[in-house]
């Protein structure tokens, strides 16, 4: 049964849904960007039912200032009081919980990772979110493919005759060209230690709790992550997808990674 449900944060009242299930072991929805909590065309929302459905509490809720929830939108990398209050909700709710998983996509399983040490037993992330600043900032550049996606297109046309001929006819758009090295800079000097990508690197090589990272590889986070992130021992599990959101009959195949993660400890 599902229960709407509010709950405190630094002063501020974040708003809840809770999909009760006997199962010892929950399952914690942490949102990504500045989507509320039942996702993507409801995404999250049926996922949410789906696992209830196979025994598992399910937690989701509205950081502060998105969605329902009062308060100052912060951002991700300011969620950790939101996350801990969210566990602390989940606890009450279901008091017979044992142990809690949470999963998170795109600047959500950043976030998990950024805010370790969290009262959590396992942690599943997704997509995990790379570029300088939040998933819905105008100044990031999700648009934008992996540098080295970059370096082959522009090599591939260098060694194409017809890109050649182009050029010498000033068939080239020269701002597209610029805009595709200044990408190729950015990326660069995100390789300084203080760089999200760095204290990723850094949370993955100490993490309290196991993890399984879930890349959807055709999409740009993603790939972005494999180009900047080095998971270490950390296991990933790939899908052959553009969707970032696991939409469609992807989220049969994000539904099946989390229940496996779960279903050892119903």
């Amino acid at each position: 049964m599902r229960h709407q449900l509010s709950f405190a944060c630094e002063g501020a009242t974040l708003a809840a849904s809770f999909d009760d299930a006997p199962g010892t072991t929950g399952l914690l929805i942490v949102s990504g960007g500045n989507e509320i909590r039942s996702g993507a065309h409801r995404g999250m929302a049926m996922l949410a039912q789906r696992i209830a459905d196979a025994g598992h509490p399910v937690f989701r809720f509205d950081r502060r200032g998105i969605g329902d929830s009062d308060g100052a939108n912060g951002g991700f990398e300011s969620s950790a009081p939101d996350v801990a209050a969210a566990i602390a909700a989940f606890r009450a709710a279901a008091p017979h919980l044992t142990r809690i998983v949470a999963f998170g996509n795109c600047d959500a399983a950043s976030a998990l990772l950024l805010h370790q040490p969290l009262g959590l037993d396992e942690l599943i992330l997704a997509n995990p979110w790379t570029y300088q600043g939040g998933a819905d900032d105008e100044a990031d550049e999700p648009a934008l493919p992996p540098a080295s996606a970059i370096r082959a297109r522009y090599l591939a046309r260098l060694t194409d005759p017809k890109s050649l001929l182009r050029l010498l006819k000033g068939d080239i758009d020269f701002k597209k060209l610029a805009r595709g090295l200044s990408a190729l800079g950015r990326r660069a000097a995100s390789a300084a230690s203080d760089s999200l990508p760095a204290r990723l690197d850094a949370a993955l090589a100490n993490l309290a709790c196991p993890a399984t990272i879930l890349l959807a590889t055709g999409d740009r986070t993603a790939q972005a992550f494999v180009e900047n992130c080095h998971p270490g021992a950390v296991p990933v599990e790939r899908l052959d997808s553009v969707s970032h959101s696991f939409a469609g009959d992807d989220g049969d195949w994000l539904a099946e990674q989390i229940l496996k993660i779960l279903r050892p400890t119903l």
